[in-house]
Order: structure tokens, then sequence, then C-alpha cells
């Protein structure tokens, strides 16, 4: 890390021509990038270190530029260096959504945030980039990640063919009505811990370099259905319908909100196996802490639905003997 944190200086002083600043180390997310809060004369900096992850930092440029042409707030690329993996970006601040939100101005905030996600969906083209579409392929492989992260590694489970039979049936119906819905700009990871509060109800757009064009509601319930925070259930609904009425979507609550769930459970199902993931092949624990909120949502959510109702029996069958690490 010392090595890294060398490079990165002579780059600031080099290319970026910084003078007398500090390196601050920030909090990261779930992926293998780091980031770093850059203090100088006139403010801050903050910089993206995609070490690993070199092949993300054209489209996250890419896409920041898209995005704040359409008047949406994303950080503004200073400088770059692809070969080295380094971003220097605009500094956003620390008012994290996640942090500011409380049950006095969640109405307000997530008003603010969703007014954000209408503008976001309507990106289509992308100078420079092209942004995947989210086919049955890819959400077959994130479920295929459930099953292999969650099931068998994490709670140890042997699936019987009979059981192996009913996931598979279930996971096809997840992947026909995920591509059932009008697809859209995607950011794919659109929740509380990615988005900043900003002065004048404005919200700050992080981690969006992943963007699929994909079902209309995949960040709606990312950020409603938060795998951080969760709301009653008659908030998020009313949250739900009211932005289904600003898109003005000829579809009737009853299967907007059938959308939403089934959205909701694909979701999960992916988050379930990114944070297990993260800690037996990553060895990082900060993600454990948020798997009961996840597993409570697939057994609420998949008691509706009977083709889902094989994930409320192997969540209820796998936590009494095996628990979770992290409850």
């Amino acid at each position: 890390m010392s090595i890294r944190q060398d490079i990165l200086q002579k780059w600031l002083m080099g290319y970026c021509q910084l003078s007398e600043f500090t390196i601050e180390v920030m909090s990261g997310d779930a992926s293998f990038r780091r980031y770093f809060r850059v203090r100088h004369a006139h403010g801050s900096y903050v910089v993206m270190d995609a070490e690993c992850e070199r092949e993300k930092c054209l489209p996250y440029i890419a896409i920041a530029d898209a995005l704040r042409a359409k008047g949406l707030q994303t950080p503004q690329i200073i400088a770059s260096n692809l070969t080295q993996g380094f971003l220097l970006i605009s500094d956003f601040g620390d008012k994290l959504l996640l942090k500011e939100l409380n049950s006095h101005n969640a109405e307000v905030l997530y008003t603010d945030a969703l007014s954000a996600l209408a503008v976001m969906q309507n990106c289509r083209a992308v100078s420079g980039w092209t942004i995947p579409s989210f086919t049955i392929k890819w959400v077959q492989q994130e479920l295929d990640g459930f099953k292999e992260w969650f099931l068998q590694t994490h709670l140890g489970l042997v699936l019987s063919p009979a059981t192996e039979k009913a996931l598979a049936h279930c996971f096809d119906f997840l992947a026909e009505m995920a591509i059932d819905q009008p697809h859209v700009f995607m950011h794919r990871d659109f929740h509380s811990a990615n988005l900043m509060v900003l002065p004048q109800k404005k919200i700050g757009i992080l981690d969006f370099q992943d963007a699929f064009i994909g079902p209309v509601t995949y960040d709606l319930v990312s950020l409603l259905r938060d795998c951080y925070i969760t709301w009653p259930e008659a908030f998020v609904t009313q949250l739900a319908l009211q932005y289904r009425d600003r898109l003005a979507l000829s579809v009737g609550d009853a299967a907007f909100l059938r959308w939403f769930d089934i959205m909701g459970l694909q979701r999960h199902l992916k988050a379930l196996c990114t944070f297990t993931r993260k800690y037996y092949r990553d060895c990082n624990d900060n993600y454990l802490q948020h798997i009961p909120r996840t597993v409570n949502y697939i057994k609420t959510i998949g008691d509706r639905y009977p083709e889902c109702h094989i994930l409320c029996a192997l969540m209820n069958e796998a936590m009494i003997p095996c628990g979770l690490i992290g409850s």
C-alpha cells in the first residue's frame, strides 16, 4: 500500500501539479477500488484508485460526463491516469444519504433521489461507451452466484434434485419477469450508500460505472428496499407508485408492484451473493451485518408469490440449524 501511495503522490505532484497536500484514506465500497481524499490549499479532491479494476475507469469517465450533461450531479473528472487506474475527481463531501436519513426527512430526501433517478433513466446514449443490456443471461449469472456463495458456501446446503428443480423454476420466473419490464438506463447499485446529499436539494450519484440498460424497477427497488436500511411497507409502496406516476407508465398498481417485488427478490439474492463472497473470498466481513435484513426481505416478499416459495423454504430451513454469521 505504501508503494501504491508513493506512485499516487508522484502523479499528483507531477501530472496534476498539486503541492502542499495531504492524502487521507476514505472508506471503500464492495469493490476492489480504494478511495483517498486529497486536501490542498484550495479545498479537496477525491482519488479513486482502481488498481485492480483499471477497465472500469473508461466507463466511469464516459457515464459521469453523460449524466452530468443531463443536469445530474456526478463527480467531475479533474485528471485521469488510465494506465495506473487513478482518477482525480471532485469531492462531494461526507453527507452520505444513508447517514442523513431519518424518519423526519425520509420522504423529502427520497423524493429528491427519485427525481434524480427519473432523469437518469432517460440517459440512453453515452459517448465513448456502449451500455450493455441486462439480459436473461446476466440475471441467471447473478442468481447462480447466490446459489454458490450463499446457499452452498455460507449455509453449507446440499440441494436435493427436487430442490434444484424448484429453484431453477424460480430463477426462470425471476429472469423472465425482469426482462418483461420496460428497460431504461440502470445504475445497478442505486442505494443510500452510493448517494450523497448536496446543497439545494441535489443528490450526488456515485458508483455508476457498471450501468446497464435494464428493468425500470431495478434501481427503484434498490433504493426503496435498501439492504442497509428498512422502512415501513406502506411508505415504500407509496413512493413506488408515486414514481410510477412520475414516469407515466401505463400499468396498474398491482402489475407495477408485482414488477417491483419480483425485481427486488432478484436484487436481494444478488446482494446475498455479494455479501458472502466478500467474506469468504476477500476476507471482508463488513457486509455480513446486512444479511439478516436482506433475508427478511426475501422471506416476506417471496411468500407473496407461489413461484418463489422455494426461497422462503430454503431460508426458513437454513436459518435455524446453520445460523447467520453477523446476525
